[in-house]
């Protein structure tokens, strides 16, 4: 799709044959979405010229638990530089300084070590309340805005050697936390090593993921790319720790990111049952179909009528001589462009809060990313929204775009325009 610059297809190392988190080879490919660059690898306006990288981009599900996994990794060392940063909407902010609650309630003053602790907004949080905390990221430049927060940031994949080191280091962790990264690993077992290496005896595995029975009913298949190598099913994760004698001992459901799931997990040891909340998630999974293959059938037809839908609204809006631009340039958004064919004819230009983005090229489909005032001065008449998980919080930012008789067309869970 990009107008003008060339892709290089890489070559593809063939479908994942074992589930990420049970071992289990009853795979199903339910979504092949084609080639695409990673989706937070943006481009530079003067490299749009040269060849970028794609890569083949199929989506399957594991049908003895509902893992939805990419079995097409991006190369090792692409999140030593990253783009994403949640300080960006305010919604986080709120819902980072809970999570920080949460962890110090289980942690009663031990350390707190977040993995993939990003810009360090949560564990910020987590200081300014007095606790004792640790982050761990791969990504050098977003681990400078951690320790301009204050955040002492260990810069390192977190492998069982690292998680060693730390523990005769600093002591083993009474919580290990992370959010939205347990989706990026992939070799979860490995991760889960880790895990065992550095937490207590006693101590409690926090992990935080778009849930996927949210992604499922919600056609969010948005959140499939690269980076997010597994969607998440919470029978998944109760599989995949049961391999390192745990199991989930809680989880808390919350509306963040088009919904989202917060798994406690503890060792088996500890003698800590279920809560009800896991047998009723893991009960609405059972139901909802989630290891079924018809299932993923109907999702991927619903994704194909979206798309007819969505590109005969835009169409529709070009020709009444209207200006589109797209409302954030999230690594969601990227999928969707791309797979639904959508580039510079359709939308004029995107807008994102994140600075990282701005005045660079929307990877696959070269559309240009501007600063929010773009909306004020260059007065597109329609805003497609492409941060939709946080549609609440665009339409209170934008009540003057509205005001003025701008429209927003929202692409899921259903095309409407508002």
């Amino acid at each position: 799709m990009l107008q003008n610059h060339s892709s290089i297809a890489l070559s593809d190392p063939g479908l994942l044959t074992q589930c990420r988190c049970c071992l289990s080879e009853d795979l199903f490919c339910f979504l092949p979405l084609g080639l695409h660059a990673p989706a937070n690898m943006f481009i530079r306006p003067e490299e749009a010229s040269e060849p970028h990288p794609a890569f083949p981009l199929d989506a399957q599900v594991c049908l003895s638990c509902g893992l939805v996994q990419v079995a097409d990794q991006i190369p090792a060392g692409f999140f030593e530089h990253y783009l994403y940063v949640p300080s960006g909407a305010s919604t986080m902010h709120t819902h980072f300084k809970g999570l920080a609650e949460a962890l110090e309630a289980r942690a009663k003053g031990g350390l707190i070590v977040d993995v993939g602790c990003n810009d360090g907004l949560m564990l910020a949080a987590a200081n300014a309340q007095g606790s004792k905390t640790l982050g761990i990221d791969p990504a050098a430049n977003i681990a400078e805005l951690s320790r301009e927060r204050g955040v002492e940031v260990v810069v390192d994949y977190f492998t069982p050697e690292t998680a060693a080191r730390l523990a005769k280091e600093r002591g083993k962790a009474a919580v290990i936390s992370t959010t939205n990264t347990f989706n990026h690993i992939g070799d979860l077992h490995d991760f889960m090593r880790a895990v065992d290496v550095l937490l207590e005896p006693e101590g409690t595995f926090v992990i935080e993921v778009p849930w996927g029975l949210e992604i499922l009913e919600g056609n969010q298949f948005d959140n499939i790319y690269h980076e997010h190598v597994s969607e998440l099913s919470l029978l998944s994760v109760r599989k995949l720790v049961q391999h390192f004698d745990m199991d989930i001992v809680d989880v808390e459901h919350m509306p963040v990111h088009g919904g989202t799931m917060r798994v406690y997990v503890r060792r088996t040891a500890c003698g800590e049952a279920p809560s009800a909340r896991v047998v009723f998630m893991l009960e609405r999974e059972d139901a909802a179909g989630m290891t079924d293959r018809a299932t993923w059938i109907a999702f991927a037809d619903r994704v194909h009528d979206i798309r007819e839908r969505l590109l005969a609204a835009l169409d529709l809006i070009k020709s009444e001589g209207l200006k589109v631009a797209g409302y954030g340039a999230p690594a969601k958004g990227n999928t969707l462009l791309t797979y639904f064919g959508i580039g510079p004819d359709r939308v004029d230009f995107l807008v994102d809060r994140n600075p990282l983005k701005q005045n660079m090229l929307a990877p696959n489909t070269g559309i240009p990313v501007k600063s929010p005032e773009a909306i004020k001065t260059e007065k597109p008449d329609v805003l497609l929204v492409l941060a939709w998980n946080f549609l609440d919080e665009i339409l209170e930012q934008q009540a003057d775009f509205a005001a003025a008789g701008g429209r927003f067309l929202v692409p899921l869970p259903d095309v409407r325009m508002i």
